[in-house]
């Protein structure tokens, strides 16, 4: 499996972090060794000083397609979830200074949590509500009408560049109010209230 992420797909996220809107979404990937794997706490890595959490609703890939045109991107998932895109905020930083790929800061092990999936069927895509809170306080309070590119829209543009297989995760974007983390933080994401994961940090 791969786990295609995108960037700067929320206005308030992209103002937050004085980025540049884009024109098209902006498309980064994890191998599958920065899964964070289920009932493990995130250790905050030895190189790492700011380590941001960035929630996300994500999609589960259903079958093989290329080439898929929007109108049929509906077809290619069952399955929405929440996860992490766990950041290297500093490190990213010089490397965006530098015009250096993100890898480092954005792919690292355990840099993705993947939480509960739900069957898509259960919500209204177009207006799902989705909140991170980090030690009880809500820190991140989404809803997937504030995209900037929807879901089906991002599965037919990824998949001009990567065949999408079964089992792939998008992680389609964070919203505003991404902070860093300490040891013993408490980072639990929900679903309409629905709680699809609790990720204590190391």
């Amino acid at each position: 499996m791969k786990i295609i992420c995108i960037g700067r797909n929320y206005a308030k996220h992209i103002k937050e972090l004085a980025n540049e809107k884009p024109n098209e979404p902006v498309i980064f990937l994890k191998p599958d060794s920065a899964i964070l794997p289920k009932k493990m706490p995130f250790f905050i890595p030895a190189f790492s000083n700011e380590i941001h959490y960035e929630v996300e609703v994500l999609v589960k890939i259903n079958r093989v397609g290329k080439h898929i045109a929007e109108k049929f991107a509906h077809k290619y998932y069952d399955e929405i979830g929440l996860g992490i895109d766990f950041t290297d905020r500093e490190l990213q930083a010089k490397l965006k200074t530098k015009g250096l790929p993100w890898e480092k800061a954005k792919a690292f092990d355990g840099s993705a949590v993947i939480g509960k999936f739900y069957p898509k069927e259960k919500f209204d895509l177009e207006n799902l509500s989705f909140q991170l809170t980090h030690n009880n306080k809500v820190v991140q309070d989404g809803n997937t009408k504030n995209m900037l590119w929807k879901i089906d829209a991002l599965i037919a543009y990824v998949s001009q560049y990567f065949t999408l297989k079964k089992g792939d995760v998008i992680f389609t974007g964070t919203p505003a109010g991404v902070g860093s983390v300490k040891e013993n933080d408490i980072l639990v994401g929900t679903i309409e209230q629905d709680e699809a994961f609790a990720i204590k940090i190391k």
